[in-house]
């Protein structure tokens, strides 16, 4: 069977062959993103291995399906960029990985936290330029704080256990509440009352029609004023014009993210030796109290392992079942 891998990076090479190691699979490798013009790069495969930018939508699908595609492998556990209707209408079956390391993603969170408020990444610029002053370093102690967590899944639980280790007061807002994390003491409230009162607000939940822009100006109007804001979960779970407008305000005293509503452009390439084309990107470079990684928060050994063996299970299952471990379907 062929499986055709788009957005591999040097990485995904070495997972995905150790993973497939001894599994009579035909591994290609193709560094572009998954669109409808280079979708043609699939000729002969039977699944194709996609990544959370690369292309889904009818254009895609139809040249895959006109190809003979019959699975779609996502290295993934979100699935918003597929066009599920078409896909199920052209007989592709689609599969993901549900869950790799939550630990991976949830201590990236925490980084993002403890960075923003320390303030190392601006303190290790200063000392290799011989600069020991502490003005402008102030940050805050995490114990006694309230830090809002919105979805409370895997990583959502595993943060949780982070921050009240930390000694910090955790309110959660979710439809279905985890036990676990009640167990650890997280009280879960309406929405209303994370943004109104935590002093640290995460996101780790799914990219839905009801979660687009949550974060949007009127919860931004919501918050306390100077609260901190890290999103590790969709960037369009944030409105970033809106979070601008918070930052420039004061209301956002700091932000973190890991994820950008317009990143396919952009993240896991080097535009180093050119220019950022997007304008709103390029602002919120501006401010100095904005902390942006490319999408690396599930960017561990243990993680890549476990996307891999997963994603080649999936396809491995689908090979002698004809349906993969970890289906994606259409909502009832």
């Amino acid at each position: 069977m062929r499986i055709d891998v788009f957005s591999a990076k040097p990485h995904d090479l070495v997972f995905m062959r150790e993973a497939a190691k001894g599994i009579n699979l035909d591994l290609q490798f193709h560094e572009a993103r998954l669109n409808p013009d280079t979708a043609r790069l699939a000729q002969s495969a039977q699944v194709v291995c996609a990544f959370v930018n690369d292309e889904l939508g009818c254009d895609t699908l139809a040249v895959l399906s006109e190809l003979g595609v019959e699975l779609i492998a996502l290295r993934s556990a979100g699935f918003n960029h597929v066009d599920l209707r078409t896909a199920q209408q052209a007989g592709i079956a689609v599969a993901r990985v549900p869950a790799y390391s939550p630990h991976a993603v949830a201590e990236h969170t925490v980084a993002l936290i403890l960075t923003l408020n320390r303030k190392t990444h601006r303190a290790f610029n200063r000392v290799r330029e011989g600069n020991f002053a502490l003005d402008g370093l102030m940050g805050f102690d995490m114990h006694g704080k309230v830090a809002g967590i919105v979805g409370t899944g895997l990583i959502g639980t595993v943060l949780a256990r982070i921050l009240t280790g930390f000694g910090c007061e955790v309110l959660a807002s979710d439809p279905y509440p985890s036990a676990e994390c009640e167990a650890l003491g997280v009280r879960y409230v309406e929405m209303d009352e994370v943004l109104g009162c935590a002093d640290i607000i995460t996101l780790q939940c799914p990219l839905t029609p009801d979660t687009h822009h949550l974060i949007d100006d009127a919860a931004i109007a919501r918050m306390k004023p100077g609260v901190m804001l890290v999103n590790t979960s969709r960037g369009a779970v944030v409105d970033t014009r809106a979070v601008i407008r918070g930052l420039k305000s004061g209301q956002i005293g700091a932000l973190g993210l890991d994820v950008y509503e317009e990143e396919g452009d952009l993240f896991f390439e080097d535009l180093s030796q050119s220019y950022i084309p997007d304008d709103v990107f390029a602002r919120l470079l501006t401010f100095p109290n904005v902390l942006i990684t490319g999408h690396q928060g599930f960017f561990t050994r243990e993680a890549l392992r476990a996307i891999a063996e997963t994603t080649i299970a999936n396809i491995t299952q689908f090979q002698h079942t004809g349906a993969p471990l970890h289906p994606v379907t259409l909502p009832e």
